[in-house]
């Protein structure tokens, strides 16, 4: 299993991420509190910045997200990534 790196520019923290979890789940692992509310890529609630790098869906998400952001509930990291939290 791939361990890809992900760094939150605006908290200045980078940790490991190998996909099994959510990238939600592990934010709050850490004791962040992200914006969420359905999990499953519905609301949108969970957009973030994506900087660099690339993630994919296993189901295309119904919330709409613009081409520099990603769901923290539903996608998967393809590579190394740079995200910014938006408040």
């Amino acid at each position: 299993m791939k361990i890809y790196q992900v760094r939150i520019e605006n908290y200045q923290l980078t940790f490991s991420h190998n996909n099994k979890a959510s990238l939600l789940s592990e934010l709050e692992a850490l004791g962040l509190k992200p914006e969420y509310q359905c999990r499953s890529g519905y609301c949108g609630s969970c957009r973030v910045k994506l900087k660099k790098g690339r993630v994919s869906y296993k189901e295309l998400p119904l919330a709409f997200v613009n081409p520099d952001e990603i769901l923290l509930c539903c996608c998967q990291a393809e590579e190394d990534l740079e995200i910014e939290l938006l408040s």
